[in-house]
């Protein structure tokens, strides 16, 4: 081969691993926001919901992301641990776990919460996607007991799989005027952005220790 001609192939050598470099950065950072309505967006437009105002929120601050919506309303976290295998694809590096507040409005037992979102932890861990375990608090209307017993579950799973938390998923949301819709329960679009705004920071340390973020 001429001295020319092994140049002209080193050069495309070259330019395909480049290529091919570049293509591996500009892949986004996958995040799937696993939950009930209030990551679903329930009374909402489009747009108004969690995980697309957490995708701008992040877009607007340098993050190449996705935040897909993998929220069902009205679901507990037995109908979540039934779904999570086929909700949260392959190529997920983030999963924000958000479940437990139906669970909690149905009295279920605490101690059926916790071994179901312990399941899904288990499972993502051994899928090696990194969590964010978002928080929720019992009413003081279910007693002392119920309310201590279920608002333990999330530090404490947190603490089990060395999974970040975010304590409460409704702070600055939850009783406060205008952030929530008329039924009293549900975010409104002035209430989840507060949310995003509240929760943003935790994301982005969570992102930057993911090998491979964005």
């Amino acid at each position: 081969m001429s001295f020319k001609r092994s140049i002209a192939a080193g050069l495309v050598v070259f330019l395909t691993v480049c290529g091919a470099m570049s293509s591996a950065r500009a892949e986004p950072f996958k995040i799937v926001g696993f939950g009930d309505s209030l990551m679903a967006g329930f009374g909402l437009g489009p747009e108004q919901g969690f995980t697309d105002r957490l995708q701008a929120a992040l877009g607007a601050k340098g993050h190449d992301v996705t935040v897909a919506n993998a929220g069902v309303s009205g679901d507990t976290t037995s109908g979540g641990l039934a779904r999570l295998d086929w909700s949260v694809p392959d190529g997920t590096q983030l999963v924000i776990l958000e479940l437990g507040a139906n669970d909690m409005l149905r009295g279920v037992s605490p101690d059926i919460t916790r071994k179901n979102l312990d399941e899904m932890l288990s499972k993502l861990k051994q899928r090696k996607i990194a969590v964010l375990l978002a928080g929720m608090r019992a009413a003081p209307n279910l007693g002392p007991d119920y309310q201590s017993a279920f608002d333990a579950i999330f530090p404490d799973l947190a603490k089990k799989y060395d999974v970040a938390l975010y304590p409460f998923f409704l702070d600055g949301v939850a009783s406060q005027p205008g952030m929530q819709l008329e039924d009293g329960l549900h975010p409104s679009a002035q209430g989840v952005d507060q949310m995003v705004e509240r929760i943003l920071p935790t994301v982005e340390k969570v992102i930057a220790t993911v090998p491979g973020d964005s």
